[in-house]
């Protein structure tokens, strides 16, 4: 291959010669080539929609120039002919090559490639040109696609890192321009003028970089060289040097010796996969050493590079063997040379956070508490499914962690020597081989190591989301044994350790198999003070909570109250109730400073109290909310998850004026079977019982008290680029019937250009009042569920009255008639005309009773800054006239303000999850 980079256009003029082997048994009557670098071709390519499906707008308003693809492609056999090639339209970085005769196992073809490769910005995925003017190339070049079990792996570029490739060896005549240097992870020599390198690897996956500065450093020992660039963390060269030497022949004794001379240790790369944790922390607070965060960060990265450069495995199919063996040689390094460290460092040691178990939890632990994170949401996925179809959190998160929990667990089950020789053999044996490898040669190995039956870890462990939890029932101690009944609670058989406990000590260890149903064991004391099953988090277990029990003669409980400030991880030992002040506004009880108790720690419960009293300081008095919850998650089936709940709040909704409401309530969640897929229905049932006082003495009894029943159901799908959703309310009460739809669309065009429209349709079934309380509004919801948010909901005027919630009619304009106790129809049209500047309109009818129906409509300007959390309308033209050039228009102007912690950071968590 020879290629040539012009740095100034950013491309790459390529000249390729291919001679394809068929080393398969098979008859091939076509071939693949990887194209990834036509993934960033256009809006509508496989990577595109996977930043859509991530919320990540930036390749979607990217400028032409700032993408990249292939360009003036030609495909010519070696007699002239020009091939026959195409791009599946659902795949344009694949393209597939027709050949003129059968391709027999053994025979070779040989054709010639001329193309141009256009680099793109590397602000999307990391990989292309940078700021500085440097260019980081991966996947850049055209290259044969995997054959494996009679067909090719036909994957579309994800922002996986997970290209399958054919075994291949490439060499490479490479040119830049004068006063750049290149740096790779190939075997390089340069030549001429110093400006072109001849190349030559067998990598499946090699990266070349390029820069006018000196940015990467070479650190050589017997073993391999090291080039890298990770940020040093002020650690100078000397503890580099060491650091990264231990590392190398750590990794080399462990796993085995690294096939080739080189390997790239990049700072693109580990931000690309960083240890999350230790990447949130800023610098000037971070509870680790500089020379622990290098050498975490530079072992984190070189595993990934090392396994991914060498294993031939399928690295989509198979990536939980590539995951696994990083994370288990991670945790077995921290436990050989960090042994005693925390999860936060230094802080563990500060009086003031000592009694957090944040803080007092061991490094190597806080993996469990990651997948346990994802499996109480009940979003964890299995293992061993393709790396496309793992939820970005578990793709680079919890399913890793989790992989690396496996194989510390099957280490622990059938001996650290025999899981240690059985990652040798298959290290050893892989870089040997000429042909892909697949896990059942990883699964061979392992179970020719042991006697033992390990297919539940295949089955189970890596191939379903079956959760593990087991608990204790009886127990009854002598003083030289222990009787005590383990339960299943899960169904889900696999074998259990069970720990002896004194002093915080280990006095007895014992594996506990076929436990399937209630089963009862008998063991030695050994002095025991406590009994724990799974001590050192060997299984990957659902909860913890119920695995240990006390063997003293008097306990006040086994589990006694701690209260904990803020914020903390779920702590197996103790019943944690949370404490954290509060302060909250509405016009009508100012500023509210309460404390809230809870026991939500950062993983999900069956059982979730919420209590939250505030001193209202206009009243001085008691205001505040409370809220009970029992989840029940589904494993099967589109129905995930359900949610009972109680919630209660008294609040004032006037000057002197308070409300309590209280609403029982179910929620039925339901999903797409495909975890990627971001579409999401909810079933809502509520019966809302609202008491209201200080009335005029005139008001009706049902202003006064009334109680609702309410059925909800939501509709959504949405992403960067498009959502569509509806709702459909039914409200039923004695004096008044309703029903509505709701229906919202919004898409993004590949112009850049945004409409969205909201349709919202009403009409009472019956009613019975004499006032506009229950009525629709067309401008403002009168909201007598207290459902939102309103700062100032009984205002009439001022600031506090133009706060605008898009509910009901959705208008923005104050109209004469604001309020329709009959019917409603309205729609709200929005289309943007530079960046988040938009264009609005409002039409719809309104019909209430012996009035005729009246056509209403209003325009004006939105400034769309943040998306339902930050936005301002700007009204030009209604039923009023012109408003833009009438008295008091800065009365006019619409605001919405989202303030609620809550919904804030949903804004920045959707994408994971």
């Amino acid at each position: 291959m020879t290629a040539v980079l012009d740095a100034e256009a950013k491309t790459i003029s390529v000249s390729q010669q291919l001679n394809y082997v068929n080393a398969s048994p098979d008859t091939l009557q076509t071939i693949v080539l990887n194209d990834w670098i036509s993934s960033y071709a256009s809006k509508d390519t496989p990577l595109a929609k996977r930043f859509s499906d991530e919320f990540i707008r930036s390749f979607h308003l990217a400028k032409a120039h700032d993408r990249g693809g292939t360009e003036n492609l030609t495909i010519r056999f070696e007699n002239g002919l020009a091939a026959d090639w195409f791009r599946m339209n659902d795949q344009p970085d694949l393209v597939e090559i027709n050949l003129p005769v059968k391709l027999l196992p053994g025979q070779s073809i040989q054709f010639s490639l001329a193309y141009k490769v256009k680099i793109p910005n590397d602000r999307f995925t990391r990989y292309g040109y940078g700021k500085a003017g440097e260019f980081y190339l991966r996947n850049w070049y055209l290259a044969p696609a995997r054959y494996d079990n009679h067909h090719f792996s036909k994957y579309s570029n994800n922002n996986s890192d997970d290209i399958a490739n054919a075994i291949t060896a490439y060499d490479i005549s490479f040119t830049i321009p004068s006063g750049l240097k290149l740096y790779t992870d190939t075997e390089t020599r340069s030549s001429g003028s110093g400006n072109v390198y001849q190349l030559h690897t067998t990598k499946n996956d090699f990266c070349m970089f390029v820069s006018q500065e000196n940015r990467f450093k070479l650190y050589k020992n017997d073993i391999t060289e090291v080039l890298t660039d990770l940020n040093d963390n002020n650690v100078n060269e000397i503890q580099k040097a060491l650091l990264i030497d231990k590392i190398v022949r750590y990794v080399d004794s462990n796993i085995g010796h690294y096939p080739h001379s080189k390997i790239t240790v990049a700072q693109a790369d580990y931000e690309r996969n960083p240890f999350y944790g230790l990447n949130q922390l800023p610098a000037f607070i971070s509870p680790f050493p500089n020379d622990f965060l290098y050498e975490i960060k530079f072992l984190k990265t070189y595993l990934n590079n090392f396994l991914k450069t060498s294993l031939q495995l399928d690295p989509r199919a198979d990536n939980w063997i590539y995951d696994g063996l990083q994370v288990y040689i991670m945790m077995k390094y921290i436990d050989e040379h960090y042994p005693g460290i925390k999860m936060m460092g230094n802080v563990s040691k500060m009086g003031l956070f000592k009694s957090y178990n944040l803080t007092q939890l061991d490094f190597n632990e806080q993996y469990s508490y990651f997948y346990m994170l994802m499996a109480r949401k009940n979003l964890d996925q299995p293992i061993g499914a393709p790396k496309s179809d793992l939820i970005k959190f578990n793709e680079q998160i919890a399913g890793k962690y989790r992989a690396g929990l496996s194989f510390r667990y099957l280490s622990d089950y059938i001996g650290n020597e025999n899981m240690q020789q059985s990652i040798a053999t298959f290290y050893s044996d892989n870089t040997k081989s000429t042909v892909p490898t697949r896990r059942s040669d990883f699964e061979a190995i392992l179970k020719s190591r042991t006697e033992k039956n390990i297919d539940w870890f295949f089955k189970t462990i890596i191939d379903s989301r079956d959760i593990v939890d087991y608990k204790f029932g009886n127990v009854s101690k002598t003083r030289d044994s222990i009787t005590f009944t383990i339960k299943n609670k899960t169904g889900t058989t696999v074998p259990i350790p069970i720990y002896g406990i004194k002093n915080k000590e280990i006095v007895f260890k014992q594996w506990l198999e076929g436990v399937s149903k209630d089963s009862t064991f008998t063991v030695p004391r050994e002095s025991a003070t406590k009994i724990v099953l799974n001590y050192k988090n060997e299984v990957p277990e659902y909860n913890l909570r119920n695995n240990w029990r006390s063997l003293k003669d008097f306990r006040i409980s086994n589990r006694p109250i701690k209260f904990v400030f803020m914020k903390d991880l779920e702590d197996p030992y103790y019943n944690q109730i949370l404490y954290v002040p509060t302060l909250t506004y509405n016009l009508y009880d100012g500023l509210s400073p309460g404390f809230r108790f809870h026991n939500k720690t950062i993983l999900d419960k069956p059982f979730i109290f919420d209590l939250n009293p505030m001193y209202s300081s206009n009243n001085q008095s008691l205001v505040g909310n409370f809220s009970v919850a029992v989840n029940q998650n589904n494993r099967e089936g589109k129905l995930y998850g359900m949610r009972y709940q109680v919630n209660g709040s008294y609040f004032h909704y006037a000057p002197e004026s308070a409300y309590l409401k209280l609403t029982p309530i179910v929620f039925f969640k339901f999903r797409d079977f495909d975890f990627r897929n971001n579409h999401k229905q909810t079933l809502v049932l509520r019966n809302v019982i609202v008491r209201r006082d200080n009335l005029p003495s005139d008001a009706e009894d049902e202003l006064e008290n009334y109680s609702v029943f309410n059925a909800k159901f939501i509709d959504g799908n949405s992403e960067a680029t498009k959502h569509f959703g509806y709702t459909t309310d039914l409200q039923l009460s004695k004096t008044f019937g309703k029903a509505s739809i709701d229906v919202q669309y919004r898409k993004l065009f590949n112009d850049n250009r945004q409409i969205s429209i909201r349709l919202y349709a009403g009409t009472f079934l019956y009613n019975r009042t004499d006032t506009d309380y229950f009525s629709f509004g067309l401008d403002r919801p009168t909201d007598y569920l207290f459902d939102y948010d309103f700062y100032g909901r009984s205002e009439k005027s001022g600031l506090f009255s133009q706060q605008l919630i898009i509910a009901e009619g959705g208008f923005k304009s104050k109209l004469a008639n604001p309020f329709a106790n009959q019917w409603i129809a309205t729609a709200n049209v929005g289309f943007n005309i530079w960046n988040w500047v938009e264009v609005y309109g409002d039409a719809g009818f309104v019909k209430s009773r012996f009035q005729e129906r009246d056509f209403v409509y209003d325009s004006g300007i939105r400034l769309n800054l943040v998306t339902d959390y930050f936005e301002l309308y700007f009204p030009v033209y209604s039923n009023n006239g012109w408003e833009i050039g009438q008295q008091n228009y800065n009365e006019k102007i619409r605001f919405v303000v989202t303030l609620d912690p809550k919904l804030l950071i949903n804004l920045f968590t959707r994408k994971w999850f």
